[in-house]
């Protein structure tokens, strides 16, 4: 379907950094490019496009199993969203601005969602009602962390908060969070859990290392798969990941893998380098949040999505390489400029990742403002290199439909090699 508006799925999480939640954050692109007129985004409040969106492909693309929140505007309620789209109550939880409460007839269609099973959310504190009814009828309520008012709020809630799920947005760093997470039955999104390293050299366990050679050996231009077999042959779990891998890719039984070597001449350059470079870089990480694995993941797909609106087809595998590694000093805990020597990467890589320069640094700047909903750098860095609203968000949509494939293949390998192992790590 075409989406001409801007879409992200931000992560809501908790105190220990495990993922709750994900909530949509979404604008009329042709609004924000300054093309749509003032009817056209009236219409889009009526049409709701989001959940359009969510009507046609569902809650899972964007959030799996986890609770999927989508802001729900006045209009909307009055005229029947979501439930006159038939839309299931399960895993959506609909936020509604504070201000809408001091409608009484939009007041009482969020009665009605919640006699029908949706759950509500509470964007800032009401003023139209109590704070101790609104607790009671919300199951969730949001503060921006960067609200003059945000320290005043909090406490103002304390003696309110039983209830209701606490969730705070914006929060800018892990300093931020750390000083919040000790708020009860809270939630938190922001930009923290992917700050980049500036300083610091965390040491490499000798498991990681091994991985780090071997990303090594497939960056090199022509390598020898001999050569990766060896390697991945000392190394147990890389070998068993590896045959995982080739099982789902062929799943053809009649031909017999008796060795590495056998695996790595089946699958080939291409598919052996796909492979190891995932596996390994969601192994490395493995002692980050799981978060960081999934953006690096999607990162690499959305960028080598839109390899061909930049006229780079041809470089579309560096393009996924950039987008993998563009948290690899958040995965190994050491600055960029450090990080990247433990993989060998191209030139061109590396000079998108620490230099911050090139075609490939302009397509992840581009990515990095649609991720975090920073619309306003999404639109200059679209204007400039001739990016298409609908191409762009298509672009990302398929890297999710992409990234949930990979999990169902995870998942299949585990039916046959048992709950306990991975196809990938």
């Amino acid at each position: 379907m075409g989406t001409r508006f801007f879409i992200s799925a931000i992560p809501l999480f908790d105190s220990k950094m495990a993922v709750h939640a994900y909530m949509m954050l979404s604008r009329d692109g042709d609004k924000l490019l300054g093309s749509a007129d003032d009817y056209r985004m009236l219409g889009g409040e009526l049409l709701a496009p989001e959940f359009e969106l969510v009507k046609d492909i569902g809650v899972e693309p964007f959030a799996g199993s986890y609770d999927f929140f989508i802001r729900l505007s006045k209009y909307q309620l009055l005229i029947g969203i979501p439930l006159n789209m038939k839309i299931p109550p399960e895993n959506l939880v609909c936020i509604i601005d504070s201000e809408t409460l001091a409608d009484t007839a939009a007041y009482a269609r969020m009665g009605i969602l919640k006699r029908k099973g949706y759950r509500l959310a509470l964007n800032g504190l009401p003023d139209a009602i109590s704070l101790e009814t609104a607790t009671d009828f919300f199951e969730f309520l949001l503060l921006s962390c960067v609200s003059d008012s945000f320290s005043q709020d909090i406490k103002t809630l304390r003696p309110y908060i039983l209830n209701t799920r606490l969730i705070i947005t914006d929060v800018p760093d892990m300093a931020s969070f750390n000083k919040l997470a000790g708020v009860r039955n809270l939630l938190l999104s922001g930009d923290f859990y992917s700050q980049p390293i500036t300083k610091g050299m965390g040491e490499i366990s000798p498991l990681k290392i091994n991985s780090l050679n071997l990303l090594k050996q497939i960056n090199e231009e022509g390598f020898d798969l001999i050569d990766a077999a060896s390697t991945i042959e000392r190394d147990p779990a890389l070998s068993i990941s590896l045959l995982r891998f080739l099982n789902v890719m062929t799943p053809d039984q009649s031909k017999r893998i008796d060795s590495i070597r056998r695996a790595v001449a089946i699958l080939g350059q291409k598919e052996v380098k796909r492979w190891a470079t995932i596996a390994i870089s969601i192994g490395i990480g493995e002692d980050r949040p799981s978060e960081i694995t999934k953006l690096s993941l999607i990162r690499a797909k959305f960028a080598e999505n839109l390899a061909p609106a930049y006229n780079m087809a041809m470089k579309s595998g560096s393009l996924f390489i950039a987008g993998l590694f563009s948290l690899l000093d958040v995965i190994l805990q050491r600055p960029m400029y450090e990080a990247i020597k433990e993989v060998a990467s191209d030139a061109e890589i590396k000079e998108a990742l620490v230099d911050n320069k090139g075609q490939i640094h302009d397509v992840l700047t581009l990515i990095l403002a649609y991720e975090r909903a920073d619309w306003y750098t999404t639109s200059i860095s679209m204007v400039r290199d001739g990016i298409d609203v609908e191409v762009l968000t298509q672009a990302f949509l398929d890297s999710l439909y992409w990234y949930r494939h990979l999990l169902d293949a995870i998942d299949e390998a585990k039916s046959q090699f048992g709950s306990n192992l991975e196809v990938i790590t």
